[in-house]
């Protein structure tokens, strides 16, 4: 009896410490793991803004992260990295890790354009998407005093008789501005001389002192100077687009197609994670990102800036991503042929 009471309460005694180690060692590894433990969010986002701080874009970005932070619960900070035409700021995303609490807002030109020059390694498959954001519909504009063309079927006619008689700007060469009027122009074999400006800012002075005939318009350039320029078109399909210049119609409404619709002719914003980000955490984004887009009071907010939410899902995002390419080469395709023509004038 009492070797067996002995041998009882030494397995007893040997069973205590071995729960102690069993509890310090699941504490120590709940330590260990530290966030992984944690609700997200727990702390502030960073939005990845990739391109100059200031302008109507960011404001733009800021609007949206300030409704998506409050449905969170947490602060949403919008970080702009300009650089590479916004390229440098979407690898440095993803550098970041895929924890949700990086979201990148992709413009067309890093997400799209830059892609199709192979000067960066990544493509919207590295990418998980939330929600499209924004569209910007551009306009073709002209002087207000102009007198050679009153609409834009009459302005086509005109260069369609007159090839290489005009002059115009779709500010950098490539960029969608470009992009959108050279499909526009072969789409209805019209020639006209485009001429490089660093922005669309910079062709607005010497379009009004007759330096440039027509131009590539967007809603910040029109409110800025719509006493002084007459739009003849917006490339856009979204029939509230015209809206946003005065009433102005599309192009379509004069039964002329331009060759790009959709999101083609214009530039628009997609919000992103790195790919490998939880799918929790990634519908917890999505979750908040579409309740903040369906607030009436965000919607009259961006309309005022010249933006309109796009409505796209996330199921839709790799199917845009084709359809976009594929449209922006046959874009850029449309300058090689506008080069070719205006060439054979001279």
């Amino acid at each position: 009896m009492n070797i067996l009471h002995s041998a009882k309460a030494t397995s007893a005694r040997d069973c205590l410490p071995r729960a102690s180690v069993l509890k310090t060692l699941l504490l120590a590894a709940m330590l260990l793991a530290g966030d992984s433990f944690a609700e997200f969010p727990e702390r502030r986002i960073q939005l990845i803004y990739p391109l100059t701080p200031g302008t109507p874009t960011y404001r733009v970005s800021q609007l949206i992260a300030n409704a998506m932070g409050a449905e969170l619960g947490v602060p949403m900070i919008t970080v702009a990295k300009p650089g590479a035409s916004g390229a440098d700021a979407l690898m440095a995303a993803l550098r970041e890790p895929a924890d949700g609490y990086t979201v990148i807002d992709a413009y067309v030109a890093p997400l799209i354009i830059t892609p199709l020059f192979g000067r960066v390694s990544y493509s919207c498959k590295d990418f998980v998407p939330l929600y499209a954001a924004t569209s910007t519909p551009l306009a073709i504009a002209s002087r207000v005093d102009e007198k050679r063309w009153t609409d834009f079927a009459s302005f086509i006619k005109f260069l369609k008789e007159n090839p290489g008689r005009t002059r115009y700007t779709g500010a950098a060469e490539l960029s969608m501005p470009h992009l959108a009027a050279a499909k526009m122009l072969q789409n209805s074999n019209a020639v006209s001389h485009h001429i490089t400006y660093a922005d669309l800012y910079g062709g607005m002075a010497d379009l009004r002192d007759g330096s440039l005939d027509w131009m590539v318009i967007n809603p910040g350039l029109y409110q800025e100077g719509k006493s002084r320029i007459r739009v003849l078109a917006v490339l856009s399909d979204l029939p509230e687009s015209g809206k946003i210049y005065g009433g102005a119609k599309r192009a379509a409404d004069f039964g002329i197609d331009i060759g790009l619709s959709g999101l083609a002719p214009k530039p628009w914003d997609w919000w992103l994670v790195k790919k490998g980000t939880p799918n929790d955490v990634v519908e917890k984004l999505r979750a908040a990102m579409a309740k903040a887009l369906a607030k009436p009071e965000l919607k009259a907010e961006l309309s005022q800036l010249g933006y309109l939410p796009t409505g796209f899902g996330p199921d839709q995002f790799q199917g845009i991503c084709e359809r976009i390419t594929a449209d922006l080469k046959g874009a850029m395709a449309a300058i090689e042929w506008e080069k070719a023509e205006v060439k054979k004038l001279k």
